[in-house]
């Protein structure tokens, strides 16, 4: 017989009523909770002293939590487990119920486990990047900072001897001492050049992949063949147990910079250019080379056979090339087979930080688990996410700002030249924008369709085109006058007549077409460049050496890297861009070592249109700034139907 306290069942409804249960709909003594508020309410409740049962199962709240590192050859154990009760659950099973989100796991007694809400946050990223092995978890040489990072602020991990010297070799970056070239390398480091190549030395003797993400114009190219030489050193030494040839894939246009670079600093080097249609197929005479230079287009077309290659080092010059992870370049870029992997970059995260996953995938392997590890983190991070990403892939990147170590380079001026539009240019740009808008925020246009998308890249295009010159949009009216053009020829006849020399970016080449017919009409002489253009060689020379010719015109996305254009003090940009980092790789065209003179930079911006937006909406889109190498600047990826309606105002 129970004698019932009234006082305290009514004070135990009360409580249920606090935590979301409701007066049973088909009982009337009977309460009612939504599913999806279980977990949190068992919690509250287990914590409260209650004892929990849904269909027969128990629940148990979740005690201690054990994890310890215990070190192999190249890869560390996480074995442990928690403490539900008096019953106790291996760490693995844990970790993949936390990893599929799961909010209780199954108990060997049969019973349910109560999974804590600050295990699911603290540990859902340690959960996707190890590899079962029975009760523990692998983890790879390469992921030792990165599981630092994970369980740096969790008490009940303990670690073995072997994994903290590793761990603090990695953290002591001033370990990292600075190296010579060799002997025969012709030319002068500067110290961070010298820093650099000792971090390359580091990576090298740890077996790790890694990115030199110096800024634009610091010279990652010759730190980096500071390094080939020192190889190509052994090679000679000690034929029998030498390295093997290196590999180095870039973009068609810097195959000449780099040929250059290697004739001025390392004229020893046996360098191969293994890319047109004469070509051989790869094979034994690879062995007669210290380095092969290819392009990714030719490593798409020869994945197979060079797969089958195996060389020293493997080097990707401006690897964000590879930052699609599912592109036939990253693909091929990820067969390649050497014993050291090096990336270069000054812009390694361009748009999210799934690239960065892409660039690890190629370095180091398994390092950051498989492409879903971070879901929506790729784009949308976390604080905590981007702290411990930032933490893991700090040994592996070694970046370098123009202001920390650059300092004798004269000073850098950007400044913005707005233009108002012509009376007819003005009409046209109004009837594009109107059109658009009309189109486009319709209250039932279907938002999230791939059509949808498309238009608004369209309307955007347009938009921009009409801000820049009628004619990109109209090709009868190219030679009609506008704001922006007449603005440029202005300036330059101010600048060129003061003997400066000019570079002039468009991302338009119909536009920068334009601007020859009017420089060829006033004969002004000028040397042009875009990705048509075979021979970039020529009109670089040209203009760096020859006093006569003073203007140097540009494609944006052919021209943005790998030109060393130190003799111009003047840089236009014609029409902007949605990710700053491109612009400033323009800039740093002229703003680079070598530059002995004060550089500006313009941006000529029509005022009312979309392009004085796109820097609106670049100043309120910098929530990754800085968050892990540079600013995610992708606009294009997180547009709003709010940030359409101030575009197309």
């Amino acid at each position: 017989m129970i004698k019932r306290d009234f006082d305290f069942e009514n004070a135990a409804k009360r409580r249920l009523k606090q935590l979301g249960f409701r007066n049973g709909y088909w009982e009337k003594n009977a309460m009612e909770l939504a599913p999806a508020q279980l977990p949190k309410v068992v919690r509250s409740l287990a914590a409260e002293g209650w004892s929990v049962e849904a269909e027969g199962n128990l629940y148990r709240t979740a005690g201690a939590l054990r994890i310890e590192i215990n070190s192999g050859v190249d890869w560390f154990d996480l074995e442990g487990g928690a403490q539900f009760g008096d019953t106790s659950l291996a760490l693995p099973k844990l970790l993949r119920a936390i990893k599929q989100g799961e909010h209780t796991v199954r108990l060997d007694d049969g019973s349910l486990g109560i999974i804590p809400e600050e295990w699911l946050a603290k540990y859902r990223l340690l959960a996707g990047l190890g590899s079962v092995d029975g009760d523990r978890l692998r983890f790879t040489r390469p992921q030792v900072g990165l599981l630092d990072a994970l369980l740096a602020d969790a008490p009940e991990v303990s670690v073995d001897a072997i994994f903290e010297r590793v761990r603090r070799e990695m953290k002591d970056f001033s370990g990292v001492n600075p190296m010579d070239p060799s002997q025969e390398f012709q030319g002068t480091l500067r110290d961070y050049q010298r820093d650099g190549l000792g971090w390359l030395n580091f990576l090298q003797r740890f077996g790790f992949g890694g990115c030199l993400a110096d800024d634009m114009g610091l010279g990652k190219t010759i730190q980096v063949l500071a390094l080939l030489d020192s190889r190509r050193g052994l090679r000679a030494r000690d034929a029998t147990s030498s390295p093997r040839p290196s590999l180095v894939v870039m973009p068609r246009s810097l195959v000449f910079h780099w040929k250059v670079e290697a004739a001025r600093f390392a004229p020893k080097l046996r360098l191969l250019d293994h890319t047109g249609a004469a070509r051989l197929k790869p094979g034994d005479h690879f062995d007669d080379y210290d380095v092969i230079l290819t392009t990714y287009g030719t490593l798409r077309r020869d994945a197979l056979p060079l797969k089958d290659q195996r060389f020293d080092y493997c080097i990707l010059d401006e690897a964000q090339a590879i930052k699609n992870a599912g592109t036939l370049s990253a693909k091929a870029a990820r067969l390649l087979c050497a014993d050291h992997r090096l990336a270069m970059s000054g812009t390694p995260v361009e748009n999210h930080l799934g690239e960065l996953w892409s660039l690890f995938e190629f370095l180091n392997p398994g390092m950051l688990g498989s492409a879903s590890v971070f879901g929506n983190a790729g784009r949308n991070p976390d604080e905590h996410t981007r702290a411990v990403l930032g933490k893991a892939c700090r040994p592996f990147i070694l970046r370098r700002t123009k202001g920390q170590v650059a300092t004798e380079l004269p000073e850098k001026t950007e400044q913005t030249i707005y233009c108002d539009l012509e009376s007819d240019g003005k009409k046209l740009y109004n009837e594009l924008r109107d059109y658009y808008r009309a189109r486009l925020l319709k209250k039932d246009v279907g938002e999230g369709s791939g059509q949808f998308k498309f238009q608004v890249l369209e309307a955007l295009l347009r938009l921009r085109q009409a801000a820049c010159h009628p004619g990109l949009v109209d090709k009868r009216r190219v030679d009609e006058s506008s704001a922006k053009i007449d603005t440029l020829l202005a300036q330059l006849d101010q600048v060129l007549e003061e003997d400066h020399k000019v570079l002039v970016f468009s991302q338009f080449t119909s536009l920068l077409a334009i601007v020859r017919r009017r420089l060829d009409s006033d004969k002004i002489p000028y040397v042009y460049l875009d990705g048509r253009t075979r021979d970039r060689q020529a009109p670089v020379e040209q203009f760096q050496n020859d006093p006569d010719v003073k203007l140097f015109l540009i494609s944006l996305k052919a021209g943005g890297l790998g030109l060393n254009l130190h003799a111009a003090e003047y840089v236009y940009l014609l029409d902007p861009w949605w990710n700053p980092a491109v612009e400033a790789q323009a800039i740093d065209r002229a703003h680079r070592i070598g530059q002995t003179r004060k550089v500006f930079a313009y941006r000529l911006i029509a005022r009312d249109t979309v392009e004085e937006k796109v820097l609106e909406l670049q100043q309120s889109k910098r929530d990754l700034a800085d968050a892990i190498i540079t600013a995610d600047n992708s606009l294009l990826r997180t547009l709003t139907r709010e940030d359409l309606e101030l575009l197309l105002s």
